[in-house]
């Protein structure tokens, strides 16, 4: 099955006399074994994208096909791993190479020695399919680990052990149809480019509560859903996603760092581990798989990560978990794949990018959702990927073609983040097309009033852009009070509720309940004062209460003492009745 280099250009290696070779078959490339993948087959060449640095390859060197496709090790061990994007443990390529990777470094994806306690949940003779559930290992200190049925495997379970194993012993047989016996381990491999099936897809009718006020209140994501973050260098898009891996009620986090400078994922993988799981005091790291492929790793493996993330997402997905896949950015994986196809001698499109960019994101999009997987337990992926467009410019291809698949639009404003207002996510130029579907869910689970508080906000935030406008003109004090109100209104919506901060232990996170009680005093102290205003009150009379001093200080109460709370906060607004009665 060997052939030998032809040509070689960058990531991209041309291969000749390739016996039996397949589209995105992996191949052993040079004399080092380098990793690569056949991306093209024309006239008895095979083109290879190759995953490490081709510096000093020659033609005539030998290419091994390995007659396999570019598949990920799913099993125990995976939870807390730092990959990179081929899954290689980083940590175990530092113990052979050092601190940088040295080419044709073959590590396993997950320890082969390492014992598991397995315990079986599964009956002898029962009839099982693909993806039922065999037995259970606690994985980590929150996650267990469920050990599916793999694909291409059913019929009568014939033998099943409990006890330790290591991923690679037999646990068991199963004997198919035709009487023959097929082993079962704890790990079992699947190639990226491939979705994992599921039984169906169902529509997305949750939220993902994220403890966010401006994501759960204003732009929420379904769980299942897809949601884009674009925005320039230094506006917020990492510690946002540090807060949705921290606080969003999902079991299961993969961060891909895909083509990211590599001091910023450093700031990644030094502070992830030290982060605290807020509702069980564990490491998050116990419930957090990472992929670091920096921008100075070989451009082809940036392809690669995105698909080696969502194929991990989807194995935790079929154990009937919801994951949260956080992908930055995949801009770098769209100049990847413009690199290559550059060396490829592909017709560009917009911007140099390849013309088929739209359909590679609609592709890595699409496997997102909230599913029934194939043993009927539900699971979720949600896709967050971020956006870098070049100086901010969301009019490019990535960030249009990113849109064009996703449903939530966060932008994220570089302006604001220069105020200190964080999460920086610009209320005007945002949405989220989830709203309708999720309306039901607010009104049963929060209360019937969500929806309406929701419209009036977002229609002062929309009125206070309008007046600002006029403001430039003809400045403050010119204003009808009714306009002086709007904006009172506004700037207490947009620095009391919407402005955050993830680092005050209080702030950093806000349930839907403590949500509803800050907007509903909000929007109290809004109908109060304009019940005022059209009596002809004066907006710097309605200032003398202290009602806009309890809701600042809203934010930094605890849930437990909400409920006191907002009954004194509601009897400040009311009183705006004494100040109505004493101008007449």
């Amino acid at each position: 099955m060997s052939g030998r280099i032809q040509r070689v250009s960058g990531p991209v290696v041309v291969a000749v006399d390739l016996e039996n070779a397949q589209m995105y078959d992996v191949v052993k490339v040079g004399n080092e074994g380098l990793v690569g993948e056949i991306i093209r087959l024309d006239s008895g060449k095979a083109i290879i994208q190759v995953y490490e640095d081709t510096t000093g390859i020659r033609p005539g060197e030998p290419v091994e096909n390995t007659g396999s496709q570019l598949s990920v090790v799913l099993g125990p061990g995976l939870i807390g791993s730092i990959y990179d994007g081929i899954q290689r443990p980083l940590d175990k390529i530092k113990a052979i190479s050092g601190d940088f990777i040295a080419r044709g470094v073959n590590v396993e994806p997950v320890d082969t020695k390492k014992k598991w306690d397995f315990i079986p949940t599964a009956k002898k003779g029962a009839k099982v399919k693909p993806g039922d559930i065999l037995g259970e290992i606690q994985e980590t200190s929150l996650i267990k680990h469920k050990v599916l049925v793999p694909f291409g495997i059913s019929g009568t379970l014939d033998r099943l052990d409990g006890g330790e194993f290591t991923i690679e012993d037999v646990i068991g047989y199963v004997k198919g149809d035709d009487g023959k016996k097929k082993e079962l381990k704890l790990s079992q491999k699947w190639p990226v480019r491939i979705p994992r099936p599921v039984k169906a897809k169902l529509p997305p009718e949750i939220p993902l509560i994220t403890g966010q006020r401006v994501v759960d209140t204003l732009f929420p994501v379904a769980k299942g859903g897809t949601a884009a973050v674009p925005g320039p260098f230094g506006s917020g898009k990492t510690v946002i996603q540090h807060q949705l891996a921290k606080w969003s009620d999902t079991e299961i986090v993969v961060y891909v760092g895909c083509g990211e400078r590599g001091n910023e994922m450093t700031d990644i993988l030094t502070e992830f581990p030290q982060l605290k799981d807020p509702k069980t005091g564990k490491p998050l790291m116990d419930r957090t798989i990472l992929i670091a492929n920096t921008s100075n790793m070989p451009v082809a493996a940036r392809e690669a990560s995105i698909y080696t993330g969502i194929t991990l997402a989807e194995y935790y997905r079929d154990m009937g978990y919801n994951v949260a896949l956080m992908a930055d950015s995949t801009s770098r994986w769209a100049e990847a794949l413009r690199e290559i196809s550059g060396r490829l001698e592909e017709m560009p499109g917009e911007e140099g990018y390849p013309a088929y960019l739209g359909r590679k994101v609609a592709e890595f999009y699409e496997r997102a959702g909230r599913v029934t997987v194939l043993n009927d337990e539900t699971g979720s992926i949600t896709a967050i990927g971020a956006v870098s467009p070049p100086g901010g410019d969301t009019s490019e291809p990535v960030s249009q073609n990113t849109l064009r698949v996703t449903r939530v639009f966060w932008a994220l404003d570089a302006s604001l983040a220069n105020r200190r207002h964080f999460p920086s996510i610009n209320w005007l130029n945002s949405y989220s097309l989830y709203i309708d579907e999720l309306k039901n869910w607010y009104i049963q689970k929060v209360n019937k009033e969500w929806t309406e508080m929701y419209q009036k906000s977002m229609s002062v935030l929309q009125k206070e852009a309008e007046i600002n406008e006029i403001v430039q003109l003809v400045g403050y004090d010119a204003l009808p009070e009714e306009e002086k109100m709007t904006l009172d209104i506004a700037k207490v919506i947009r620095e009391d509720y919407l402005q955050q901060n993830a680092y005050d232990e209080v702030d950093t996170f806000t349930s839907m309940r403590k949500q509803y009680l800050m907007m509903k005093s909000i929007m109290n102290l809004y109908e109060k004062e304009k019940a005022a205003v059209g009596r002809g009150v004066l907006v710097e009379q309605l200032l003398k209460t202290d009602a806009k001093q309890k809701i600042a200080r809203m934010k930094y109460v605890k849930e437990d003492q909400m409920d006191s709370y907002f009954k004194d906060t509601s009897k400040a607004i009311n009183d705006l009745d004494m100040i109505v009665v004493q101008a007449k």
